[in-house]
């Protein structure tokens, strides 16, 4: 069996936690910050979890995972 590859744009965007889920940053967070508030500021640094929907399609995109 060939060894898989890793989607090396996704491995650039999510990360697994030691518990096995995956976990992602926010977009909007990059440019043009000047007229968000700061609290929309603070609320897009937070990373946060992939979604029920998406966790299927994220784990073959990282077949050995990303820590």
């Amino acid at each position: 069996m060939p060894k898989l590859k890793t989607h090396k744009g996704a491995a650039k965007r999510f990360r697994i936690t030691g518990t096995g889920k995956i976990k992602r940053g926010h977009s909007h967070a990059r440019h043009i910050l000047t007229k968000k508030t700061n609290k929309r500021k603070r609320y897009l640094d937070i990373d946060v979890l992939v979604a029920d929907g998406d966790i299927e399609r994220v784990n073959r995109m990282l077949p050995y995972g990303r820590k």
